[in-house]
């Protein structure tokens, strides 16, 4: 007998008939006689729903609050889904994230889970239940519940498959597997059979909308084998395990694209030593996500820093950064939403030469001008014009045969 924990997005419990074939496939694991803890994202667009109903009333609604209105949507799928599950004579019981254990911090909103207890969970297991548990939430130390932001319910599922000590986390949702591209923008995309969790974890944070990259940073951890595959039939999915050396065969697994970045630049930065340490301290405190960062050589002991924020953080980025310009000496700062970041990953790259010069000469056969360049080992991203973003992924995509990717399971 396995332990599975099996997690479905909202696009999988839209409906009642959503449900129905969800009980299905948890009743059917559990027949098999595997142990089985589900989390559930909220039911189709509720999340948004109710964000869009606190904006009627509120333009800039309290954090705390808004934890506690989005924090129902789970509920409310947890306690259906439980209920379908009896209709078919199974015993199950459904917990929120704080009945089931979880504990986070107290960044609303956006809160890290810091501990599960999960024994209420293993009881109820030991009855031979199958229990439910809301997604995307927890406690705070003051008591208050608290939303892990968006994707949340991945994190969920595999922070309760390492404290559980699963056999397998499944990941169901509306696509069938990790692609090398998204399937929308490149028809010609291939699934993967399997990716090593520094890929998934790189695709993740780089626009790849399949896994949340907390819930990967968790997995790798903790060593918590993936399955990502659909809920709307049977076919495997895609595994996201540790690395293999086979696995550097390929130079290039994916081709990621994020249209929701914005470019900030800080001109005429005096150059000194403090300046950007100022900088960046202060956008840390607001609780800023910067990613991609340039400073510009130095003329005239002035310098331009650019770096890239979440779309949804500019207005939080220009609160902190025009409160400094006077105070460091820069003459003013401009924000560019107008830009997508492009990307292309695999752990092939440490192995193989070349692969920098094979992406921006594909790039620049089509015209598609580069502005900002950020590497790691296995990453190469780029910010170019937000018009150009599905052309670049679909130029990539070939450049690199990622048609032809065809990876087995070792």
């Amino acid at each position: 007998m396995a332990l599975f924990v099996q997690k479905f997005g909202g696009s999988s419990v839209a409906d009642a008939e959503c449900m129905q074939r969800v009980a299905q496939r948890v009743y059917d694991t559990r027949a098999e006689g595997h142990e089985v803890v589900v989390v559930l994202s909220a039911m189709g667009k509720t999340t948004d729903n109710l964000i869009q109903l606190a904006r009627q009333v509120n333009a800039q609604p309290d954090e705390r609050e808004m934890d506690m209105l989005l924090s129902t949507g789970e509920q409310v799928s947890v306690s259906i889904l439980a209920m379908a599950l009896h209709a078919m004579g199974a015993e199950a019981v459904s917990l929120t994230g704080p009945q089931a254990g979880i504990s986070t911090d107290t960044a609303h909103t956006k809160a890290k889970i810091t501990d599960i207890q999960p024994q209420r969970i293993r009881e109820q297991l030991d009855r031979g239940r199958i229990v439910i548990v809301c997604g995307f939430q927890g406690l705070t130390p003051t008591h208050d519940i608290a939303t892990l932001g968006r994707g949340g319910s991945d994190t969920t599922a595999v922070a309760l498959a390492a404290a559980l000590q699963a056999d397998r986390c499944q990941i169901f949702t509306d696509v069938d597997g990790v692609y090398t591209a998204d399937p929308r923008q490149v028809p010609q995309a291939s699934k993967l059979d399997c990716i090593a969790y520094d890929e998934m974890l790189e695709l993740a944070s780089l626009g790849a909308k399949v896994l949340q990259s907390r819930s990967v940073e968790f997995a790798k951890k903790y060593h918590v084998e993936l399955e990502v595959l659909t809920s709307f039939d049977r076919r495997p999915g895609t595994i996201v395990k540790d690395e293999v050396t086979e696995m550097e065969h390929i130079i290039v697994r994916g081709v990621a694209a994020d249209k929701n970045q914005a470019k900030v630049t800080i001109q005429h930065v005096p150059d000194r030593p403090g300046v950007a340490a100022r900088l960046f301290k202060e956008l840390a405190a607001a609780n800023v996500n910067v990613d991609m960062i340039v400073q510009n050589v130095s003329e005239k002991g002035q310098t331009d820093i650019s770096f890239t924020v979440p779309l949804d953080e500019v207005n939080r980025t220009r609160t902190a950064v025009d409160g400094l310009i006077e105070e460091i000496g820069a003459a003013g700062a401009f924000y560019d939403v107008d830009i997508a970041k492009i990307s292309i990953v695999g752990v092939g790259m440490r192995s193989h030469s070349g692969v920098a010069f094979r992406m921006f000469d594909a790039l620049s056969a089509h015209k598609i001008n580069v502005e900002m360049i950020s590497t790691s080992e296995i990453k190469i991203s780029v910010v170019i014009r937000s018009a150009y973003a599905d052309q670049a992924v679909q130029v990539l995509h070939a450049a690199f045969e990622l048609d032809k990717v065809n990876e087995p399971v070792s």
